[in-house]
């Protein structure tokens, strides 16, 4: 029988010929990572461990299994090279027992630098690198469960559902293993033991389940285990599974069981403040804590294969899980063999997970490059790889916003899904709206979803009076206030996954007040404050009674009369200032409230049992510290510098009329480099197709300036405004 061992500790970690002493799980990004300026190492590291052979019979063999080494990895023991694994996201096993001797030193050569055979390259997020999730050591007899195939447990179990049963196959595979050797089929919650016998490695059989118990999203997580013995006692493994049946349809969304389950959740990325991505258990834990507080009911889980606990816990929670590889933002015809062997292992070892619905083939693949025939040829090998590994699920994709509805690659996979930022990176949220009623009504007979959407927020900042762009906590909050009605309003759209939960590591990003952070999380990066946005989520979703009173960071307030926001799913609260009762109002959901202020305030919020309160002030002026540089350009015609002249351009012109002038398009176009710059490398190189650019050239240059604020200074619009000042407007 098998003995599994935890092997991270007493490893040695070189870099550079410096040593030091880590206990996995490990990174050697956690701080460049996250600082900002995309120069965080990017290379070849060594891990090492000493180790005494175990005890162990003449033809027992010993395996390590890596549940994640980022992004490449080379194993040798005893200066004898044993395996490599390329992909970051992965479970690998190596078995060591060739080159096994009394006393063993391993050495694991793990590299993340920049190369064009191994995704992901481009995107944004860090590329951390390091042995950042548990190894463990695994002594197995000769014959035994296959260890050796893309990290597969060696079981697969698929339960098809008949009226009420639930008729379970399940198939096991073997390494060194006789014929005719007996398996024992079990599933212990209900059945006896099913015996079948080993043929070329492989056995199988179907126990039915009677009146099963339904694996029923968050209503009812319910997990059946499968136990599969081989001979008596010689191995034996065992695997959760769940019984539920699925669908989507294009006019009633996403169907569980066979009723309507609307989607509404989160995507997650995998990494914490000053953590990077060597997460504790403890942490993905928490995580998924968080994720439920707000109610929500499906995760995707991007942009990458997560770790295996991660998805045991979407199981038990009844979460809806969309699982995907790092395929992502550049197509590499030199990596296709890589995605390949990525979505091999993704669909191999998680294919058990009942809370998985899809396979995502990439995200915004053309945001770098466009479309290209080996792309379209890539994306038809992976869509038919994983119809071929698993043809109970269907794929998906998440395009790019800028990619046409009407291109091909749109519906090269099962279902469509689009990333869209109308109301943060361009337009007004009301654009989301807008878009989906289009698509659906030209498309009306395909299913379509929203992957990703979100603003960013730094809860430093504060306003009364919330814009796009400002990374207000305030703008983050009606915006998503908005999305969540549009969504409600929409029963098409099969899942709504908000980017994202939590704010994440991009170290090629400074914008916002903040260098290395994507802020768009409903969460802080360390996971201990819930922004304003995430209230709104747990009063459409959860079912918990609750109360919050929005704008708690908001504690200077030089208006007069303020409002006060608050988030419940109750129905009906009451507003005390001071002690005494302000106002009552019924509603749904959103509940505003206009609050004369003199002073200092206590402000409280109640709905029944539940309550919440807030402290404010009122100030003769703005605070400073609310405003992030650049986010005043709403005031740059009040300073005088701003001057319009009859018959030439200024900041006020559209975007379409400056660029009739060559002048004034090159103008444009030194300010829209400055401007991607300061959004990462990905931002520059997005190629935008024409009928969106036409909609973006109608904009006011001005309200465009709005959005890239934070790169210009009030002499910098000034300077621009000066220079269009110079240049007649041209008639076309």
């Amino acid at each position: 029988m098998r003995k599994i061992e935890l092997f991270n500790e007493n490893w040695v970690f070189t870099k550079d010929s410096t040593k030091s002493d880590v206990t996995l799980p490990h990174t050697w990004n956690n701080i460049d990572g996250q600082d900002g300026g995309n120069d965080y190492y990017r290379g070849a590291c060594i891990y090492s461990k000493d180790f005494t052979k175990p005890e162990m019979n003449e033809n027992d063999e010993l395996w390590l299994e890596f549940r994640g080494v980022a992004m490449s990895a080379e194993v040798s023991l005893n200066n004898i090279a044993l395996a490599k694994h390329d992909g970051g996201y992965s479970t690998f096993r190596v078995n060591l027992s060739d080159a096994l001797k009394e006393q063993n030193t391993l050495t694991v050569c793990v590299d993340n630098s920049a190369n064009r055979t191994v995704y992901p390259q481009k995107a944004d997020f860090t590329f951390y690198g390091g042995i950042y999730r548990d190894v463990y050591m695994i002594l197995v007899p000769r014959s035994h469960f296959s260890l050796g195939y893309f990290g597969s447990s060696g079981i697969k179990v698929t339960p098809n559902i008949i009226g009420n049963d639930a008729d379970v196959f399940i198939e096991a595979w073997f390494e060194n293993t006789q014929d005719d050797t007996p398996v024992h089929f079990s599933i212990p919650q209900y059945s006896e033991v099913v015996t079948s016998a080993v043929a070329d490695g492989y056995a199988s059989t179907n126990i039915i389940i009677t009146n099963a118990r339904m694996w029923d999203g968050l209503n009812d997580p319910f997990l059946y285990t499968a136990k599969v013995e081989l001979g008596n006692g010689i191995d034996e493994v065992e695997s959760s599974f769940g019984c539920r049946y699925f669908s989507f349809d294009p006019d009633k969304g996403f169907m569980l069981n066979g009723r309507s389950y609307p989607l509404c959740g989160v995507s997650r990325h995998q990494d914490r403040e000053s953590v990077g991505n060597a997460l504790t258990s403890e942490m993905q834990w928490e995580d998924m804590e968080l994720i439920k507080e707000i109610g929500a009911n499906t995760i995707r889980l991007a942009h990458y294969q997560h770790d295996q606990y991660f998805y045991d816990l979407c199981d038990e929670a009844g979460m809806i899980v969309w699982a995907e590889i790092p395929y992502i933002t550049a197509h590499m015809p030199e990596a296709n063999e890589n995605s390949y062997s990525q979505m091999k292992e993704l669909v191999v070892q998680n294919y058990n997970h009942p809370s998985i619905v899809c396979w995502g083939i990439s995200n915004e693949i053309t945001a770098s490059g466009g479309v290209s025939e080996d792309l379209i040829e890539n994306h038809k090998r992976l869509n038919e790889l994983c119809h071929e590994l698993d043809s109970t699920r269907p794929t998906t994709m998440a395009h790019v916003f800028m990619l046409d509805i009407n291109d091909d690659l749109v519906f090269l996979p099962d279902i469509c899904s689009y990333n869209l930022y109308y109301g943060w990176y361009l337009g007004e949220p009301s654009d989301n709206d807008e878009w989906f009623d289009k698509f659906h009504k030209r498309y009306s007979d395909k299913i379509i979803g929203l992957s990703e959407y979100g603003a960013d927020a730094n809860p430093q900042y504060q306003t009364s009076n919330p814009e796009r762009s400002d990374y207000t906590e305030t703008y983050q909050a009606e915006y998503h206030e908005h999305m969540l009605n549009m969504w409600s309003e929409r029963p098409y759209i099969w899942a709504m996954h908000v980017w994202n939960m939590f704010d994440f590591a991009a170290d090629g990003r400074e914008e916002g007040g903040k260098r290395g952070i994507n802020q768009k999380g409903l969460v802080s990066f360390d996971r201990k404050l819930k922004k304003d946005a995430f209230f709104i989520y747990k009063a459409y979703l959860s079912k918990i009674p609750f109360i919050h009173v929005c704008g708690r960071r908001y504690v200077d307030r030089h208006e007069k009369v303020t409002k006060v926001k608050v988030y419940s799913n109750q129905s009906n609260v009451m507003l005390l200032v001071d002690g005494k009762e302000h106002a009552a109002l019924r509603g749904d959901r959103v509940f505003s409230f206009d609050v004369p202020i003199t002073g200092e305030h206590t402000v409280e919020a109640r709905a029944g049992d539940c309550s919440d309160s807030i402290c404010i002030r009122k100030v003769d002026s703005q605070n400073a510290d609310y405003v992030y540089l650049g986010a005043e350009v709403k005031n740059w015609f009040d300073d005088g510098n701003i001057v319009i002249k009859d018959g030439f351009y200024s900041i006020k012109d559209s975007i379409e009329d400056i660029k009739k002038s060559p002048a004034g398009a090159a103008l444009l176009q030194q300010l829209m480099a400055r401007a991607l710059a300061a959004r990462g490398d990905v931002a520059q190189n997005i190629q935008i197709p024409e009928e969106m650019q036409r909609m973006m050239d109608k904009t006011p240059l001005e309200k465009m300036l709005k959005n890239i604020g934070q790169t210009l200074s009030p002499d910098d619009v000034a300077n621009l405004n000066n220079a269009l000042s110079h240049i007649p407007k041209v008639d076309v």
